[in-house]
């Protein structure tokens, strides 16, 4: 067998096993989709649920399913699909695990934004979204600004983002702790991350949102893998690494500040939803649609658990920041003893 055969023998093989688990994470999110929408205190039939997606009045599941647990499931899966796609971008763009959207403050600030809005403006509905998408896009400027010099670093972007989201945290903290106690709960959804209260009006937003800036992104796949080898290489390989590495920035944010303006900032999604895709298909190809659907499959995941798993109601937020912590320890630790950096 010659040396191009088995070039393109591997290929392939890694061709079908990234098919593969894109099907399977497809299914599986399809699945946890179904289960969202029939398991709560009443237990529907996946006949009456499909009725009711239908269009057709069936009762008491019309209102259940249809008014409560339908813009629900929609709303955590376009959520997921956001900050996997947002998170992932930032990761690979950076070469590094911890250039996460919800570490390097960006989620942190349209979390603030959107308490103050609540608490000190008296703003509501999408007004406050509108704040948060707006305070999210500008956070990211800063940041982008403050770390250039002769190009961008990632592990100063980092560096200045994680010190940019203690004090955006700092301000969010000062302004719950004036908030008056009928505004405090409200406000309360931007800093766990929330699907209660899930409405059609939070995902006509979010859906338009992924429409425009998911196809952004996916026709970057290629050049976003160029500037995975280092802005050098990029360049050699016909890469505008600046244009490009804007329109990345640009997009992804504007995909983690609308999920964040319409379900809060849901600890770890974006963190967690590029390693785990890059883990199960393996090194080689975009990760960008794995890591959506990843990210989706975390948030409905988290939300059903959160309900019914213990004896009281969590927010979806709540658990995937149980599940994120550990890993973001194992990970500094892990950076730690190889002799790496942040």
């Amino acid at each position: 067998m010659t040396a191009v055969e088995v070039v393109t023998r591997s290929r392939l093989r890694r061709g079908r096993r990234r098919r593969l688990v894109i099907a399977l994470l497809v299914v599986l999110v399809v699945a946890t989709f179904a289960v969202t929408l029939m398991v709560g205190r009443t237990v529907y039939p996946p006949a009456d649920v499909v009725r009711v997606i239908l269009g057709e009045d069936v009762p008491g599941a019309s209102f259940t399913v249809g008014r409560l647990r339908l813009p629900r499931a929609v709303l955590g899966a376009l959520a997921g699909l956001c900050f996997g796609l947002g998170g992932v971008t930032f990761q690979t763009m950076l070469r590094n695990p911890l250039a996460s959207p919800d570490i390097i403050g960006i989620s942190s600030g349209a979390s603030a934004a959107a308490a103050f809005a609540i608490v000190v403006l008296g703003l509501g509905g999408a007004q406050v979204s509108v704040v948060a998408v707006i305070a999210g896009l500008g956070v990211a400027l800063v940041i982008y600004l403050l770390s250039y010099r002769d190009g961008v670093a990632g592990t100063r972007l980092i560096l200045i983002g994680i010190g940019i989201a203690a004090m955006l945290d700092s301000v969010t903290a000062y302004v719950l702790s004036k908030a008056p106690q009928w505004e405090l709960q409200e406000a309360m959804r931007w800093i766990t991350g929330s699907l209660n209260g899930s409405a059609w009006a939070d995902v006509v937003p979010l859906l338009a949102a992924l429409a425009v800036l998911g196809p952004a992104l996916l026709g970057q796949a290629r050049n976003l893998a160029g500037l995975q080898l280092g802005d050098d290489a990029a360049s050699a390989l016909g890469v505008r690494v600046e244009r490009t590495r804007i329109l990345l920035i640009v997009a992804a944010v504007g995909l983690i500040a609308f999920a964040t303006a319409a379900t809060g900032p849901i600890a770890f999604v974006a963190f967690l939803a590029g390693p785990i895709a890059a883990r199960v298909t393996g090194p080689h190809g975009s990760p960008l649609v794995p890591a959506a659907l990843v990210g989706a499959l975390l948030v409905l995941v988290a939300d059903l658990v959160g309900q019914f798993a213990f004896g009281t109601r969590y927010p979806v937020g709540v658990v995937t920041g149980a599940l994120g912590a550990p890993y973001l320890i194992y990970l500094i630790i892990r950076t730690n003893r190889t002799g790496g950096s942040l």
